[in-house]
C-alpha cells in the first residue's frame, strides 16, 4: 500500500488485526490473565499474541484451531544473554509452540562497534528458527542507539536472514519513534519488515504507522484499536475499551 490508500475507508478489520502482535508480557500476568489474553487474540482474530517463554505452551494449547500465531521473546529485555542461551531459548520455544521469536541483540556489542559479534548472534537465532518453518523478529531498543547504530543493526539484521527489524522491548525509556520507523524502513529492503513496539495504543497512532511502512505493532489496547475500528467503520462514536493486556 501507498500512504495515500492507507486509510480507516479502505482498510478492512482483517488487516487492522493482522498488524497486530498482542502483548502479554509484563513480569506480574497471571495464568489467568494470559489465558484471557489468548482468547481476546483469538476473538479479535490478530496476528499473534507474544508471551513470555513459559507461557508459550499454554497460549499455543489455547489458540490451536485459530490463524493467531504464538510468538515469544529471546533474550529478552537485554540482548545479553550469549548465543548459546538464546539458541537454547529458541529451541524451546519452538518445541512448545512459538511460530514467531521476538530476539534482542547483543546492545553492548553493536555499541562497541562488534557488528560481527552481533550479526553471527542474530544468525544463529535465525537458523534455528528458519529451519523449523519460522520468524525472527530483531528487536534493536532504539532508545540506546545512535541512528548510526540503527542503520548498522539494520543491515545487520538483514544480512543474518532476520525477517523483521523491530524498534523496542517496551522496557526501554522511550518506544517507536516515527523518525526511527522512517529510518528503519529505509535501510532494509522492501522484504524485510518493519515493527512498531512500544506507544502505539491507537486506532489513528497504527495507522500512522501503517502509512511509514510498519506491518506489525506490538500492542496492549488491542481491543480499543479494533472496537474503534468497527465504530468508524459503522458510523457511530467509540465505545471506550480498558487495555487487555500490558507488555509493550
Amino acid at each position: 500500500m501507498t500512504p495515500v490508500e492507507i486509510s480507516i475507508e479502505t482498510l478492512t478489520e482483517r488487516e487492522i488485526a493482522k498488524t497486530i502482535d498482542h502483548s502479554l508480557l509484563r513480569p506480574e500476568l497471571d495464568d489467568a490473565f494470559v489465558e484471557a489474553g489468548c482468547r481476546l487474540a483469538a476473538r479479535y482474530d490478530v496476528a499473534s499474541v507474544c508471551v513470555r517463554p513459559a507461557d508459550v505452551r499454554r497460549a499455543a494449547a489455547i489458540l490451536a484451531g485459530t490463524e493467531v500465531l504464538v510468538g515469544t521473546t529471546i533474550g529478552f529485555p537485554h540482548g545479553s544473554h550469549v548465543t548459546a542461551v538464546k539458541v537454547a531459548e529458541a529451541e524451546q520455544a519452538l518445541r512448545d509452540g512459538a511460530a514467531e521469536l521476538d530476539m534482542v541483540i547483543q546492545i553492548g556489542a553493536l555499541k562497541s562497534g562488534r557488528d560481527a559479534d552481533v550479526q553471527a548472534d542474530i544468525a544463529a537465532v535465525v537458523a534455528v528458527a528458519h529451519g523449523a518453518g519460522a520468524i525472527v523478529k530483531v528487536i534493536f531498543e532504539n532508545a540506546y542507539l545512535t541512528d548510526d547504530e540503527k542503520i548498522r543493526a539494520c543491515r545487520l539484521t538483514e544480512a543474518a536472514g532476520g525477517d523483521f527489524v523491530k524498534t523496542s522491548t517496551g522496557f526501554a525509556p522511550s518506544g517507536a519513534t516515527h523518525d526511527d520507523l522512517r529510518l528503519m524502513r529505509a535501510h532494509t529492503s522492501p522484504h524485510i519488515q518493519v515493527k512498531a513496539a512500544g506507544g502505539v495504543r491507537t486506532l489513528d497512532a497504527l495507522i500512522d504507522v501503517m502509512r511509514l511502512g510498519v506491518t506489525r505493532i506490538g500492542a496492549t489496547a488491542t481491543e480499543t484499536i479494533i472496537e474503534d475500528f468497527r465504530a468508524r467503520k459503522a458510523g457511530r462514536s467509540p465505545v471506550g475499551a480498558a487495555e487487555s493486556g500490558t507488555g509493550y
